[in-house]
């Protein structure tokens, strides 16, 4: 079962989370649970599969151009910070004086500093050519399993209902329900939070006239479903505006960033609140932590363990855990 566990896991936290939708799409085809399967698999494969594999690709298969343009970063010879940028309230000065020292060391010793940081970035999109195959087998893979539960996933959701009765009674299905939720929240809340991000930033890369704007939006949505947040790619972007003597651009773009970068302090809770109600801090640590320790599916694992654990040590220590609605949300 080795070579399934990931597309079984992927395929599980997608079902849980879209089976609302899938039941809707149902009723809309009168019922037919056959269609109603065909149609989710076929949305899965367009907006969810697609799309990452997509931003995946996009950054593999410009392998060559990123890594001679990060090699370039060695022959760069920054020019004195324009004379307005310190009057800026609070970052100018700040800004100003460490582009006067970029400017001070030369090409030399700009080279010298960014020189970890481009290896490691050589290192990984190296290590990302080498496994993009197996990255489309996988994504195929969870597809296909996904489309099985769709159409079984009634029957599994019983299953597992009477499983975590015989494990643990009420306290078990309370806590299946809790998972469920929690799937959902992250679903809702990273998942959409990172794509309504990516699609306003590359949005503003379009306007603005950047170059290879395709590969740093894809850029932007990795950075944002693994909690780094757009800035990362579009600071840089906002600095070539600049240097490039796009000022009017540039405030635009630094405008427009500072908005992205903080509107998912609004979206994320707020999308989480639709499906589990839980402590934000809580479920933030577990998308975190999650990351840090499974990788990019330990986004939905790690508030699930989160979750169920702080649950049932709450209900443990106060004795308040009672049975709810046992029926599984499917």
């Amino acid at each position: 079962m080795h070579p399934f566990i990931t597309a079984l896991v992927w395929a599980t936290m997608i079902v849980v989370s879209t089976w609302p939708f899938m039941i809707k799409v149902q009723a809309r085809l009168r019922g037919n649970r056959i269609c109603a399967v065909t149609v989710m698999t076929l949305l899965l494969l367009m907006f969810l599969i697609v799309p990452f594999s997509l931003a995946i690709n996009i950054v593999v298969s410009n392998f060559k151009d990123i890594s001679e343009w990060v090699q370039s970063l060695a022959t760069v010879s920054a020019p004195p910070p324009p004379s307005w940028l310190s009057s800026l309230p609070l970052v100018g000065e700040p800004l100003a004086t460490k582009w006067q020292h970029a400017t001070n060391i030369g090409p030399a010793g700009f080279s010298a500093y960014l020189r970890p940081y481009a290896g490691k970035v050589l290192s990984w999109l190296a290590a990302m050519t080498g496994a993009v195959g197996m990255m489309v087998i996988q994504f195929l893979m969870t597809a296909f399993i996904a489309a099985i539960f769709y159409h079984r996933g009634d029957k599994a959701a019983d299953w597992l209902c009477l499983f975590a009765r015989r494990i643990a009674g009420h306290h078990g299905e309370s806590s299946l329900l809790l998972a469920t939720g929690a799937i959902r929240a992250v679903a809702l809340g990273v998942v959409g939070t990172a794509l309504i991000q990516s699609l306003l930033g590359g949005a503003g890369l379009i306007m603005s006239g950047v170059p290879a704007t395709s590969i740093l939006t894809a850029l932007i949505f990795i950075c944002c479903l693994a909690q780094i947040g757009p800035m990362l790619v579009l600071i840089p972007v906002v600095i070539w505006l600049f240097w490039s003597g796009h000022h009017g651009w540039g405030i635009a773009m630094a405008g427009w960033t500072l908005f992205l970068g903080t509107i998912d302090n609004i979206l994320s809770p707020v999308l989480m609140k639709k499906a589990v109600d839980l402590p934000m801090l809580l479920v933030l640590a577990g998308v975190t932590g999650g990351m840090m320790v499974f990788g990019i599916i330990g986004l939905f694992i790690g508030p699930v363990v989160l979750a169920v654990t702080y649950t049932l040590l709450d209900a443990w220590v106060t004795g308040d855990m009672r049975p709810g609605d046992t029926a599984l949300p499917l």
